[in-house]
């Protein structure tokens, strides 16, 4: 079976619940906290590797003790970690999350180590063997990602993005990318159409389907809409479940949707498959 190469971040997760997130100058008594795994990078690797998938990791960590429990986590969860490095004089990333009662979230982000990824790696040819499909995201500098997706299409590698956090990609970017997968905002942001139903969510699909030659927008509790390298869209509406959570549920599509391409399935049935392990994954609690 080919390899899932994820580039991307790692992070120490400070989890809050509250009844509320706080407006500016509020302070708000919080009802509960955990730290979990996190990072878009690192949840996706063992999203996939839990669908079935073949993983490896290129990242960095800083050499603290967060460090060392992001790698143990990795590897408990069979992702391959030997790109992993470890950056002296450096903490780790982090982030600190506040869920509300109604199961939405907000995060903040600091990334630390995850900026000092050495791209000289990109060009070992052992990073690259068997590697089908190269996963990334935006919470690690374009320059970083650039140079990835440059190695990988030089190899005939197919290359993923998860535009999120949204930004602005560059050109040269662009044209080095085979699928992305945004959510609405950030397909909203991307291709200018607002994303307040199924059918302007495959409306975002087409109008970045001139850009990108395959292109998934999620759409939360609305669903997902894709547009192919043939530029037929299809939409797909959401699950019917009790909202737990939605911290966590792109990364949970992710994994799944490239695991399923990597184990032999279409595009549709790979959009299916993820869609329905992301329902599952906000209605309980992680």
């Amino acid at each position: 079976m080919s390899k899932l190469l994820v580039v991307g971040s790692l992070h120490y997760d400070i989890m809050v619940d509250a009844h509320h997130r706080p407006e500016k100058g509020e302070t708000v008594i919080g009802i509960g906290c955990s730290y979990k795994f996190g990072g878009k990078g690192g949840n996706q690797a063992v999203s996939a590797a839990q669908a079935g998938a073949n993983v490896g990791f290129l990242g960095a960590v800083g050499n603290d003790t967060h460090g060392q429990w992001l790698l143990d986590v990795l590897q408990k969860n069979h992702v391959d970690v030997q790109h992993v490095e470890i950056i002296n004089g450096s903490v780790s990333g982090m982030s600190v999350a506040i869920t509300d009662a109604e199961g939405d979230y907000g995060a903040v982000v600091i990334s630390n180590a995850n900026t000092k990824i050495n791209a000289q790696q990109f060009s070992d040819s052992a990073l690259w063997s068997g590697v089908g499909l190269l996963l990334l995201q935006n919470e690690l500098p374009e320059e970083i990602n650039l140079r990835a997706a440059v190695e990988a299409k030089k190899r005939g590698i197919n290359v993923c993005i998860n535009a999120a956090p949204a930004k602005v990609l560059s050109a040269e970017l662009q044209k080095h990318i085979d699928m992305l997968v945004v959510n609405a905002v950030e397909a909203r942001d991307m291709s200018g159409i607002a994303v307040n139903s199924l059918h302007q969510a495959s409306e975002a699909a087409q109008v970045l389907n001139k850009t990108y030659p395959v292109v998934v927008v999620t759409a939360g509790e609305l669903g997902v809409a894709y547009c192919n390298a043939e530029g037929q869209s299809q939409a797909i509406e959401a699950e019917k479940i009790e909202l737990v959570s939605t911290h966590g549920a792109g990364d949970c599509f992710m994994g799944m949707l490239c695991a399923s391409m990597l184990l032999g399935e279409q595009l549709d049935s790979s959009v299916v498959k993820a869609n329905k392990a992301a329902a599952l994954h906000v209605s309980r609690r992680a």
